[in-house]
């Protein structure tokens, strides 16, 4: 089995981080979207617009939920470079290779086991891979 280096840990803490970052702004930037929708959906009584303002803010708040899963993902992913047990999958146990990790750094399974979990909990996967 193959550890991975410090560089590459910091690489990937980085990746972490910057991905961090931008789900926050992508957050912040859709909740501000949700107040403006909300107000206009209360201001305006039309009915076509104001099924627009509900359906726009039913899908930010999709937007946001997924947003939160990756958030979690992503303190899951610390906890695990925290513990040493980070680029191991939770399946098999083995190293998870480097290139997977950077494309997918928040990723708990090797490619095999990913695809096997896909798989096998369909209901689980209505969402992006980790």
């Amino acid at each position: 089995m193959e550890k991975l280096t410090q560089q590459q840990l910091g690489h990937l803490k980085d990746l972490l981080n910057q991905r961090d970052q931008a789900l926050r702004d992508d957050i912040r930037r859709e909740v501000n979207l949700q107040d403006d929708y909300a107000q206009l959906a209360s201001d305006i009584p039309d009915p076509g617009d104001s099924s627009f303002a509900n359906l726009s803010v039913d899908l930010g708040n999709a937007a946001v939920n997924r947003d939160i899963a990756e958030l979690r993902a992503i303190q899951t992913a610390r906890l695990r470079m925290e513990n040493g047990t980070y680029g191991e999958c939770i399946d098999c146990g083995f190293d998870i290779p480097y290139e997977r990790l950077q494309a997918q750094p928040m990723a708990e399974r090797c490619a095999p086991c990913q695809d096997m979990y896909e798989k096998t909990h369909a209901d689980a996967m209505k969402g992006s891979t980790l």
